[in-house]
């Protein structure tokens, strides 16, 4: 009785093993969303940290010594080229041309004796009646009263320049800055002249940032290769392509494009100069500011991007889900570049059309039989900010 019971027991176990094994092998094939791969081309991008300047900034300073008598102009205000900026005591200066007008005057006197003597000598010395010696004398003279006339013209242009020196003018269109010598102060002192102020062209604004060594040759190489393009006829890149970041992550209207790369390398920190130009007719930019220059370094033809949620990163290694030919899950070891928007540039591991796992990672395996789905992703423009 007691092992008719057991066997009873085992019979309906081995009943409901059986029942559950073939319910587990009629559960549905499950239903993943994919991603089929494509191919375009990746432009990418770089950030470098800048620093903006006017386009042209020209330090204003006396260029005679005096004490500064006016300042006839608003700090910080936009000036006009030849406006008057500074007013230094004249007094000095214009006695320096008085005596350089006296000084031509009497030389113009002596030149007019001069010669009035030589008109009178050479009619005699034609008959003989003097001497050869005292014609040579009266032409001598002659020659020197010319020669003193004009070093008195050059005395006096140069007092005359030295009194124009006195008043400063605008040398450019610009915006002036702070005062640094007011009404009252010795200006023009030498060796250490004092910049009174200084003017900045801000119509076009300069933005220098630094490459280094590696950046500006893998920079330098990718010149070269446009520019054999372009004389090619294969290429037409559209110049402005600079954009700007100001501080408060807004990215600025206007596109820039670079100036000038420096001649040489600083020693000390290992990189070189770079200026790029961006205009900024609404003067919004100023000297000083700091802001980040996204620059395009290179182009990837025929990139492939995935979704970033597809890839898995386990202990430095990355991977992706993809459904093969036969709807079965493969685990398939990728090489990552760097991210593009919401994407990830694959280096190595895909190719065009395959079908990688974008909804459904959690409940799939290798090697599991899969239903697959295409969900309809745009890459977006990846030129964009």
């Amino acid at each position: 009785m007691k092992y008719k019971s057991l066997r009873t027991i085992l019979v309906i176990l081995l009943l409901l093993f059986a029942c559950g094994g073939e319910d587990q092998a009629q559960l549905p094939t499950p239903k993943v969303q994919v991603y089929v791969t494509t191919e375009t081309n990746v432009p990418i991008f770089r950030e470098f940290v800048g620093e903006t300047l006017g386009n042209t900034n020209v330090d204003i300073a006396a260029r005679v010594q005096g004490f500064l008598e006016t300042r006839d102009f608003e700090e910080g205000s936009f000036v006009k080229k030849g406006t008057l900026l500074y007013t230094i005591e004249s007094q000095p200066f214009e006695e320096k041309v008085a005596k350089a007008q006296s000084e031509l005057a009497a030389s113009r006197v002596n030149l007019a004796n001069a010669e009035s003597d030589l008109s009178r000598v050479k009619p005699l010395a034609a008959e003989n009646a003097i001497s050869q010696i005292d014609l040579d004398a009266a032409q001598a003279r002659y020659d020197a009263s010319i020669e003193a006339v004009k070093a008195a013209e050059a005395n006096l242009r140069a007092a005359q320049l030295e009194l124009s020196y006195t008043k400063v003018y605008a040398p450019i269109d610009g915006v002036i800055g702070k005062t640094r010598a007011n009404e009252g102060d010795f200006v023009g002192a030498s060796p250490s002249t004092v910049v009174l102020t200084t003017i900045s062209y801000i119509d076009t604004m300069a933005v220098q940032f630094f490459l280094t060594q590696g950046e500006y040759l893998e920079a330098a190489r990718r010149i070269n290769e446009e520019t054999e393009e372009n004389q090619k006829g294969k290429a037409d890149e559209e110049p402005d392509n600079l954009v700007l970041i100001l501080s408060d992550n807004q990215v600025y209207n206007h596109r820039g494009k670079f100036d000038f790369i420096d001649r040489n390398f600083d020693t000390q920190t290992g990189s070189i100069l770079v200026q790029s130009l961006f205009p900024n007719p609404e003067q919004l930019l100023r000297p000083g500011l700091f802001a980040r220059v996204r620059a395009e370094v290179a182009t990837v033809k025929n990139g492939i991007l995935v979704p970033q949620r597809c890839v898995v990163e386990l202990q430095g290694r990355f991977s992706v889900m993809v459904v093969g030919e036969d709807n079965k899950v493969e685990n398939r070891l990728v090489e990552i570049g760097p991210t593009v928007k919401e994407f990830w540039l694959i280096k190595s591991g895909l190719k065009l059309g395959d079908k990688v796992i974008y909804e459904g990672l959690q409940v799939v395996r290798e090697g599991m039989m899969v239903q697959p789905e295409v969900v309809d992703i745009k890459i977006p423009d990846l030129r964009s900010i």
